[in-house]
């Protein structure tokens, strides 16, 4: 797999470009933190008007709050377990899940068996910090507020998940597992299509995801413009579809870089 640097990214395609996609964790953060540069990047790209939208695996409570008080147009959150948008006209927060909620809360009880499963198989494994506030799928921590784990510990998460018949992903800092056949893209599809009639295989040329680690793997591989910060290098080895294009600077610096790129191919434009 190869991929070329930002800066080969033909200005025309850029041009093309109406939607930012990206990832949260160590793409527009850095090192588990939103720095002002990185959240001005949002704004700018919004003011620009480009439709920009957040596809974490973060929870649910935490996309309530992106969804309401950063400058995107909405959030899919746990790895594509639903979208939140708020409508600032009628004073609402919008929320549509892949599930039921007697589904999910079914799902959970499931989970718990799993994680207990993991917790005792895996030294040094953890339950996320930010487990309370999810509705659809279980998060073990294998960096973020842990000790970094061996590459063959987050291995062994990944295969009690699969013995459980759950998918799983990893991300950066935690292996997210969870029952249904949902994934980031396609709650992208249904959102764009639900909320801004946008017909995302019949335009996705118009669309950049950003992205870092496996769990954007379904992402890099449908976007033709996807591109990767530059600390995607670190998770390589797990990926058999690499993003098209790749930052210089790594997490959020990625994220601003190529928010800046965007922003200037629109502003030759016109």
């Amino acid at each position: 797999m190869s991929m070329q640097p930002l800066d080969s990214f033909p200005m025309a395609a850029r041009r093309r470009i109406r939607a930012v996609l990206a990832d949260i964790d160590d793409t527009i953060t850095t090192d588990g933190k939103l720095t002002a540069a990185a959240y001005g990047a949002l704004e700018r790209l919004r003011a620009a008007g480009f439709l920009v939208v957040p596809i974490t695996g973060r929870p649910a409570g935490w996309c309530d709050h992106i969804a309401r008080m950063w400058p995107v147009d909405a959030v899919v959150g746990e790895n594509g377990a639903f979208y939140f948008r708020y409508d600032a006209k009628a004073r609402k927060l919008l929320k549509r899940f892949f599930a039921t909620d007697s589904e999910r809360a079914a799902n959970r009880r499931r989970l718990e068996a799993v994680r207990d499963d993991i917790l005792a198989a895996v030294p040094g494994a953890a339950l996320a910090s930010d487990q309370l506030y999810r509705e659809a799928d279980l998060a073990i921590d294998f960096r973020e507020d842990v000790p970094a784990l061996p590459r063959a510990a987050v291995d062994r998460i990944v295969a009690l998940f699969a013995e459980a018949s759950a998918t799983a992903k990893v991300s950066s800092i935690h292996v997210n597992g969870w029952f249904g056949s949902y994934d980031k893209l396609g709650m992208t599809r249904t959102m764009l299509r639900e909320c801004f009639a946008i017909d995302l295989d019949a335009e996705r040329e118009a669309f950049v995801f950003v992205g870092d680690s496996p769990n954007d793997e379904p992402m890099f591989r449908f976007f033709p413009q996807a591109v990767g910060v530059a600390n995607i290098a670190d998770f390589m080895d797990r990926l058999t579809h690499a993003p098209a294009y790749v930052t210089r600077g790594r997490s959020g610096s990625g994220f601003v870089e190529l928010a800046d790129a965007l922003i200037a191919a629109r502003a030759t434009a016109t």
